[in-house]
This record gives structure tokens, C-alpha cells and sequence, in this order.
């Protein structure tokens, strides 16, 4: 095999390798699985799955009494509430039947307004003792409420554990029983410390429960945790598992791991099973935690505190129910962003966790998930490059949405029908990328082909028109087709005195004109413009050809513009180089001429060698106006059709004129600026009186005619030539007049 028939075979053979050893890098990483990255995309498909369509709403006996701002405000009282209050609550929602009241709450220090911190905070006179004697007589109020919580028998209090090492330890009121792996191992973090509730509260409750969630990176809660440990090795159950426990008057929970009789995990440690909670076996993921599934808030979940405390609640409502009491008042604080709402109280999380139990729905992602998902990435990553290798990329993009598609319905019945999360995103993505990298490695070798038509014909072929021979070599015969264009020609005026100068030095005269087409001709490029051909000191552009450009007029005008500011530019700097020299300067000034209209533009030639041009009555009409702007005194000359198509700009009629080569008068007209300054009043001003004068002077109205040309010179000193010259007409007007068939064109001798 020769070099040449090698470098053939690996050109060929690498649209296979590099889509190969992408694959093979993916499914190393999906096998180490790097963790947040991952993770998170795969939640917010998760997230949306359930915002397209939630857990649906039951009247599952749970109920929230909520610490709302409409309480706080009926009660005037601020938060935290004197205790006694809420002893009044519990004693109302024991008496109202309530299965467990959960407080969502934690109560860390005593009660700033029992008479005996009132005392220390109204600084009482040492001898006022009858005073202090009746205070000490009314009983404090975390003794009320622990004795309202006592009496009631099936209260929950909360606690938060901390990564901060305290010396407080929340008190156990319920145990664990373990099977399997030790969950210590697979739980979330480990705490050092807590912030608990005051002793005489916890001794008094029946169950005592963390109220700690474990959101995401994104601060989402997408899981409620029903234990976790601290750094002594103890096990805490939370709020929800508290709740549930109380509620059926047990008193152990069971945790079953990997390992544990009639779990599967062929020798794995793959973390916690299940929790079993009186008769409440709940799966939970391997940190032992529920996946939320949230329903939308339904009526009746939430009772307001001030109904509790007023009577004006249903005692209905919370018989045989679990009553959390918590808060969705802004002001406190306590609101979390789930996957259907970005603002929920955290009591609602709890809630919903419940819910959830107690209906037996659980969302679940099986332990075999990963392993259905990397088979899946592979099939469909080896399916993509076989397609792309055999069929080319259109059938592959074809095939590989239709795939994709798939693995995206299956994902969303797998949700709403089984409740089980598969993650459609990374074999979809994965296949993404490895079609992309093969269709790249196509694109590059056919750009390479490309390059070489480029490189063979940019040097005397526009940059559109080579990229369209590039696109489709078909293109490349002669012929041409009928098109609207704007053309200008752009002519150094004074080019011969300026050759003369440099007649000693003809290579200063090539870097003279070089320096003034080359800024030129960007202009034009930038706007959208097509170099025809240079013609010594001249350019011929186009517009609207090969490419497609609505606004052609207005970006030919924008370029003649652009023309003249950039050579006031380059006049500057050359006048400080000759002042720098010692030498005489003298401005360069160019004479445009700008038309539109219909012309045949395409490659014109010979078969040996050809060029994109155009030709037509239009493109001769543009190079005629050109040569009329020394006659009139003017920089800028555009025929009618290119003044009506580019609207707004600052310009005026110059003359009705025959030019030289045709018979019919053509209405020319001068462009002085853009439409920033068409819209000023004074230029505004100026054409109107532009305008009279040449109705006086059509009308045969010699002396009106001069008075007012005197006048538009004097408004505009820059056109006093353009006014001289009709000064002369009329001057030989006066000497021979035109007679009254007369119709005011003119018909011009030169080019």
C-alpha cells in the first residue's frame, strides 16, 4: 500500500475512530458517574417531569395549621408567640382528635414573656416585693405549654442538627432496630451538633424529630430524609418519621440495608432499602431519604392558625389527621424552592412526605437504572456511528431523533405509569455528541475539497461568488441572469496631474493608490457590496448580486458615504506626512455614481477565463453619472431610481440631463448626506429653496432663478459651484433663450 493509498484509508476510516473513542470516553464516565454534574442535569429532567404533570391531589389525612401573616396580623402579636398560645393550640387540636401534632418548630430558648424574664426585662424595683411575689405566682409558660404538651399525649417536637459541634443533644423518644449494612455508612453527611428544644418541652412530647432537608446544589428540595446521624454514631429520626411513629403509638423503626434478609444486592453495598415505620414499610432511596413526588396545594391542606385559636376551625378537620403546624409567612423565613413551586413553606415539604406514605405512592429510581441507561448509550452511540459510516448524517439525524425521541417517551411513561425515574438525557446527549463529532469530521473533509475551489479562484472571483462556487461548483459556466442592482463607479478625480507628480516615482503612486482603494473597498465589502473589477484609479461594485440584499440602494448611498469620510480620513494623514517631508499636499477627491436597475450579472468571458460582472443600459448609466459630477460641482451623483428606492437621505434634484450614449432624459440628482441629516430643519430649509430655484429657473423665471441660486449658495458655500454653473446657463439662456416649447432638459456634450 502507498503513502497516498494509506492517507486515503485513514481520511476514510477516521469518521469511524473519533465517534468510537467518544463513545468509549462516555461510558467511562457514565460508569465512574462524576457525581453533581451528572446529577443535576438528570434532576431538572426529573423537576420537569413533575411540573408537566404532578402527583395527583387526595384528601390524605394530613393538615397544616399555618403561622400565616393574615394570624400574625389578626393576633398583633410577634412571632415567637408567648407559649401560652400555643398550649391553647395543642389542647385545641388534641381535643379535636388529631392523630400527632407536629411542631415545625424549634423552641431553643424559654419564653421571653413568662413573668420571670418579663421581670428581668422590666428591671423591677428591688423592694417593690408584692409586685414580684404575684409575677412569681403566675406560671411560667414553657411550664403551661409542657404541661399542654403532656397532656396531650401525641406531640412532635423539632430539632435542627448542625455542622457546628454545640454541647446540646436532641432527647430520643423512639428507637431504631437495623438489618443489613450498618446506614450509618450510606446516610447524608454527619452532624456534629444540634439546636434543640428546651427539655422540659422534649421530656413532655411523645416523639422528637430533626427538621432538616437535603436539597440539592441548586438549594431544591427533591428529597426528605427520614434519618440521619450525628458524629457520635447516633441515628435521629426526622420530623416525618416522628410523626408517623406517634401517630400509630409505636415505638421502634425498622432500617433495612444492603445485605438484610430478602434484599438483592449481589454483594453490594448499595445503601438503604427501607424504612418501616409501624405498619408503613416506605422505600427510600440508598441515603435513606423519600423522593418527593409533589402535588399541586390543595384546598383544605392548609387551616390558619388564628381559626385554631378563635374556634372558627372544623374540629372535624384534624380527627385521626397528623397536624403540622409551621409557617408560610414571608417574614419568617421558612420557604424552600421545590420542583413545582419556587417558594414553598418547608412545613409543606414535611406534609407532602406524609401524604405520601400514607397513600403509598413513591417515586423510585430502581438500582438497576444506571445499568439500562449506560446499555442504552451504547446501543444507540454504536447505532449512530454504524448510520453515519453506512447511510450518511441527513438518514442518521433522522434515525437518531426518531431514538431519541423514543427513549424520551419511554422515560415519561416510566414516570407517570410505574413511578420510576429513568434519566433520558445522558444517552440522548451522548448520542448528540457523537453524531456531531462525526458529521464534523465530514464537514472538515468537505470543507477541505472546498478550500481547494477557494484557493483556485479568490483571487479573481468576488468572496460571495466564491463561496457560492464553493457551495455548488455547477455554478462555475458562463451565463448570467436578469437582477435589480445598484451600481456605483468610484473615479479619483485628477488622477493624471496626481500621476504626473509622480512621474520620478511610480512606486509612491501605487502606495498612494493603494492606500485609497483599500479603505474603499472594505467599505464596500461591509456593506454588502460586490467588487466588480478595478480599473486603474476606478471601482466598479454592485449590490443585490450574487447574493440577495432588499435594502441595495441604501447600502450603496450608506457606501458612498462612507467613502468620502473615510478619504477626509486619509487627506488628514497625508497632510501631516507632507508638512513632515517639506512637501506640497493636494487633496485627493473621488467622483461617485450611483444607479439602480435591472441588469444581466453572472460570469462573463471566455471559456479560458471569465468574471463575475454585470452589463446593461444601467451599469453604462452609472458610469455616465460618475463622469457628470465635475459638472456640477458635486461628489456624489444618483440617478432617479437609486434616489426613490433609498428613500429618507439627505439629497436633490440636480437637472434633468441626456447623457452622453442616450436619448432619454433621466432625472439626476446629488447626495449630500444620510437621513440623520435629511431630517434636520435647516437642510430641510435648504431644499425647499433648492427646489424653487429650479422651478424658476424650468419656468424660464431668469432673475427669480439667480436670486434664489445666490441664496442656496450662501446656505451652502460647498455647492457654490453647482449654482455658478446654472448662473452661466442662464446667462446664455438670457443671450439665447430656449423658447417656450423649451422642457428644461438638458443635454450634456461630455461624459
Amino acid at each position: 500500500m502507498t503513502i497516498r493509498s494509506f492517507a486515503a484509508v485513514l481520511r476514510r476510516g477516521i469518521s469511524v475512530i473519533v465517534p468510537s473513542v467518544l463513545l468509549v470516553l462516555v461510558l467511562v464516565l457514565r460508569q465512574a458517574d462524576p457525581g453533581d454534574v451528572l446529577t443535576d442535569f438528570r434532576n431538572r429532567v426529573f423537576d420537569l417531569y413533575q411540573r408537566l404533570e404532578p402527583r395527583a391531589q387526595s384528601d390524605a389525612p394530613v393538615r397544616i395549621v399555618d403561622i400565616d401573616d393574615e394570624t400574625l396580623a389578626r393576633l398583633g402579636i410577634q412571632w415567637p408567640w408567648p407559649r401560652t398560645i400555643l398550649a391553647r393550640m395543642t389542647t385545641a387540636l388534641a381535643e379535636a382528635g388529631a392523630a400527632a401534632i407536629v411542631f415545625d418548630v424549634v423552641f431553643a430558648e424559654p419564653d421571653r414573656t413568662s413573668p420571670a424574664s418579663a421581670a428581668r426585662i422590666w428591671n423591677l424595683p428591688e423592694d417593690d416585693v408584692e409586685l414580684r411575689a404575684r409575677l412569681e405566682a403566675i406560671a411560667d409558660h414553657d411550664r403551661v405549654f409542657a404541661e399542654a404538651i403532656a397532656a396531650a399525649g401525641n406531640v412532635v417536637t423539632g430539632f435542627a442538627l448542625t455542622p457546628d459541634r454545640t454541647a446540646a443533644r436532641p432527647l430520643p423518644r423512639g428507637g431504631f432496630a437495623v438489618a443489613g449494612d450498618d446506614p450509618r455508612e450510606f446516610l447524608r453527611g454527619r452532624y456534629a451538633g444540634a439546636v434543640t428544644t428546651l427539655p422540659d418541652l422534649e421530656r413532655a412530647a411523645a416523639g422528637n424529630g430533626f427538621m432538616n432537608f437535603a436539597p440539592g446544589t441548586d438549594l431544591v428540595v427533591r428529597s426528605v430524609p427520614l434519618l440521619l446521624a450525628s458524629q457520635d454514631g447516633r441515628l435521629h429520626p426526622s420530623l416525618v418519621a416522628e410523626a408517623l411513629r406517634v401517630a400509630q403509638g409505636a415505638r421502634t423503626s425498622i432500617v433495612k440495608s444492603s445485605g438484610a434478609s430478602g434484599e438483592t444486592a449481589f454483594g453490594a453495598r448499595s445503601g438503604i432499602n427501607q424504612v418501616k415505620i409501624g405498619q408503613f414499610v416506605v422505600p427510600t432511596d440508598a441515603q435513606g431519604g423519600i423522593v418527593a413526588h409533589y402535588a399541586r396545594r390543595r384546598d383544605g391542606l392548609y387551616v390558619p392558625a388564628w381559626k385554631v385559636l378563635d374556634g372558627a376551625a372544623d374540629a372535624a378537620e384534624f380527627d385521626g389527621a397528623i397536624v403540622l403546624v409551621g409557617t408560610s409567612a414571608a417574614g419568617l423565613r421558612d420557604l424552600r424552592p421545590s420542583p413545582i413551586d419556587p417558594l414553598m413553606p418547608g412545613v409543606e415539604a414535611h406534609a407532602q412526605a406524609l401524604e405520601q406514605i400514607l397513600l403509598g405512592h413513591f417515586l423510585s429510581r430502581p438500582d438497576w437504572a444506571d445499568g439500562v441507561e449506560w446499555l442504552t448509550t451504547l446501543v444507540l452511540g454504536g447505532a449512530m456511528i454504524a448510520l453515519l459510516a453506512t447511510v450518511g448524517a441527513l438518514a442518521s439525524a433522522l434515525v437518531g431523533f426518531a431514538a431519541v425521541g423514543g427513549i424520551i417517551v419511554a422515560s415519561w411513561y416510566c414516570y407517570r405509569e410505574i413511578l420510576w425515574l429513568f434519566d433520558p438525557v445522558f444517552p440522548a446527549a451522548a448520542s448528540l455528541a457523537i453524531y456531531l463529532s462525526g458529521s464534523l469530521i465530514g464537514y472538515l473533509r468537505t470543507e477541505a475539497e472546498r478550500k481547494q475551489v477557494r484557493g483556485a479562484f479568490s483571487q479573481y472571483l468576488s468572496p460571495d461568488l466564491v463561496e457560492r462556487l464553493a457551495r455548488d461548483p455547477s455554478l462555475l459556466r458562463l451565463g448570467g441572469e436578469t437582477r435589480n442592482l445598484t451600481l456605483m463607479f468610484c473615479d479619483v478625480r485628477g488622477f493624471t496631474s496626481i500621476s504626473e507628480r509622480f512621474k520620478a516615482d511610480p512606486q509612491r503612486l501605487t502606495q498612494l493608490i493603494n492606500r485609497l482603494l483599500t479603505p474603499m473597498t472594505e467599505v464596500v465589502l461591509e456593506r454588502r457590496g460586490t467588487i466588480d473589477k478595478y480599473m486603474g484609479d476606478c471601482i466598479m461594485a454592485f449590490w443585490n448580486a450574487p447574493l440577495d440584499n432588499p435594502a441595495h440602494a441604501v447600502d450603496a448611498c450608506a457606501s458612498a458615504l462612507a467613502i468620502q469620510s473615510c478619504l477626509a480620513d486619509l487627506n488628514a494623514e497625508l497632510a501631516r506626512e507632507a508638512l513632515a517631508a517639506g512637501e506640497k499636499h493636494q487633496d485627493l477627491a473621488v467622483a461617485i455614481g450611483i444607479n439602480t436597475g435591472d441588469c444581466v450579472v453572472g460570469n462573463m468571458g471566455s471559456r479560458q477565463r471569465f468574471d463575475y460582472s454585470a452589463l446593461g443600459d444601467t451599469v453604462n448609466l452609472a458610469s455616465r453619472l460618475e463622469g457628470q459630477s465635475r459638472a456640477y460641482g458635486v461628489d456624489i451623483v444618483v440617478g432617479s431610481s437609486t434616489r426613490s428606492a433609498a428613500g429618507g437621505l439627505a439629497a436633490i434634484e440636480l437637472d434633468l440631463i441626456v447623457v452622453k450614449g442616450k436619448s432619454e432624459p433621466e432625472r439626476i440628482h446629488a447626495l449630500l448626506g444620510g437621513e440623520d441629516e435629511a431630517r434636520t430643519p435647516a437642510f430641510r430649509d435648504f431644499a425647499a429653496l433648492h427646489d424653487r430655484m429650479l422651478a424658476a429657473y424650468r419656468g424660464q423665471a431668469w432673475d427669480e432663478a439667480v436670486e434664489i441660486s445666490a441664496r442656496c449658495a450662501a446656505a451652502r458655500p460647498t455647492l457654490s459651484a453647482l449654482y455658478a454653473m446654472y448662473e452661466k446657463r442662464i446667462a446664455q439662456y438670457r443671450a439665447e433663450p430656449p423658447g417656450s416649447d423649451w422642457d428644461g432638459v438638458f443635454v450634456a456634450r461630455s461624459k
